[in-house]
């Protein structure tokens, strides 16, 4: 399995999640589960827990509520008592909402003018708002598409910051939005934002450091989210910039390692998947990599293990007992061997997008048609346990699971859904 090292902050609220009043005044269980970043509190689509049901029916899967929104791509944040998503609303402003967990009823909003208009080229994905917020267990840190991060009190909405990115460090405007999610560790934020990998502070939003610096604009701006991982005996930073990978030192922003990624437009999309001293990536019109990095008297080498001709796109994969799930640019499912980088099979078409979150053997995967499937994680063959559809709209932002619910946002509504243990 992958080794993520889970930041501080997080590590607290998975292990002691914060009691604190809900929107109706009741106080929230100590151990219920959250979902406070992108792919989930460890980074990397995984989760603990009791098993799922192994059918997806009206009698196994409970919509509890459903709320419409303008369109995002931000995948819905779960804290205790509430959940968070944003919005563009009317194309020309961004909207936060807090709503409460059990009721879907509003706490609080918050808004700030602020949308871009992306390429032609890239008219048909839309130009709302795409990165997933960050939750610390005070302050929720939202990217806005005019490569702005703001900073909102979790319980009241008021915003503590903002830094604009553009105006504040003289950066071109990302053409395409600011795309990458915030990943929280303790006192600071990182983010790839401002043509750049930036360091700040979690209580004031003072710039730290700047490293990786591009171009901005149309060429450059980051597409991936970073993550924290221990590798080759060092706690770092892995990113994936739209050129390559690189290790980057959390404390001072040195650059351990780069690699450069083939990739088509610069098109590298998924998050980094850190497995034992190697990092797997795949990315669009191109392959699957494997590359190994090595530490000698803190001088580090990179090298590649192995590469295939699996081509990904946007699905970042969940690692099962060693091997890549992954959901490919063809639409198809693979199984790959982190080891030795064979492709174990390929499955039929499932959508052109896919979010997955796993847990023991099971996988959920929420598809762009608003299908969820259930597939059980087998080696040898693509195993489909189950699927419903469960929006009408297309679900581009990443499934939520906590506990016993799930929580899908739909390119126009907010839905949240309960398993129902009873078989």
């Amino acid at each position: 399995m992958s080794r993520f090292a889970l930041p501080i902050s997080l590590a607290l609220l998975v292990a002691i999640p914060l009691a604190s009043a809900s929107g109706d005044g009741h106080e929230t269980s100590p151990s219920v589960a959250i979902w406070p970043q992108w792919r989930g509190s460890k980074r990397d689509g995984t989760i603990d827990g009791s098993g799922w049901p192994d059918r997806l029916t009206k009698d196994s899967l409970k919509l509890l509520w459903r709320l419409p929104l303008g369109p995002s791509y931000s995948g819905p944040i779960v804290a205790e008592d509430r959940v968070f998503t944003t919005e563009t609303k009317n194309k020309d402003s961004e909207v936060v909402h807090a709503f409460d967990r059990k009721s879907g009823k509003e706490i609080w909003h918050a808004d700030w003018k602020g949308a871009i208009t992306v390429p032609f080229f890239a008219a048909s994905n839309g130009s709302w708002i795409r990165s997933t917020p960050a939750y610390d267990g005070q302050c929720l840190y939202v990217a806005g598409m005019q490569d702005v991060l703001v900073c909102l009190d979790a319980r009241s909405g008021a915003q503590k910051w903002r830094v604009d990115f553009v105006n504040d460090v003289k950066t071109p405007q990302p053409a395409f939005g600011f795309v990458s999610s915030p990943l929280v560790d303790g006192e600071f934020v990182y983010v790839q934002a401002g043509a750049s990998l930036v360091k700040l502070k979690t209580r004031t939003g003072e710039i730290i450091w700047r490293v990786l610096n591009d171009e901005g604009g149309i060429n450059g701006s980051a597409f991936s989210s970073p993550v924290l991982a221990d590798l080759a005996g060092k706690r770092q930073l892995i990113v994936q910039t739209r050129e390559k990978l690189a290790g980057v030192d959390p404390n001072s922003g040195d650059i351990f390692w780069t690699q450069v990624v083939p990739a088509f437009r610069g098109m590298n999309i998924l998050t980094p998947v850190v497995f034992g001293d190697g990092v797997f990536t795949s990315t669009y019109q191109n392959k699957s990599w494997l590359y190994k990095v090595s530490e000698d008297k803190g001088r580090y080498t990179v090298a590649e293990s192995w590469n295939n001709n699996a081509a990904g796109y946007m699905s970042s994969p969940v690692v099962i007992d060693g091997h890549a799930y992954l959901h490919l640019q063809n639409q198809r499912f693979t199984c790959i061997n982190l080891k030795t980088g064979e492709r174990l099979w390929t499955s039929q078409p499932h959508g052109k997008y896919c979010s997955l979150v796993a847990q023991g053997n099971r996988i959920l995967a929420l598809d762009q048609r608003g299908i969820l499937l259930l597939i059980k994680a087998n080696t040898k063959q693509f195993e489909l346990v189950d699927s419903v559809k469960v929006s009408d709209d297309e679900t581009w932002a990443h499934l939520a699971v906590c506990g016993d619910e799930l929580y899908i946002r739909g390119l126009n509504a907010l839905a949240a859904y309960r398993w129902n243990r009873e078989r």
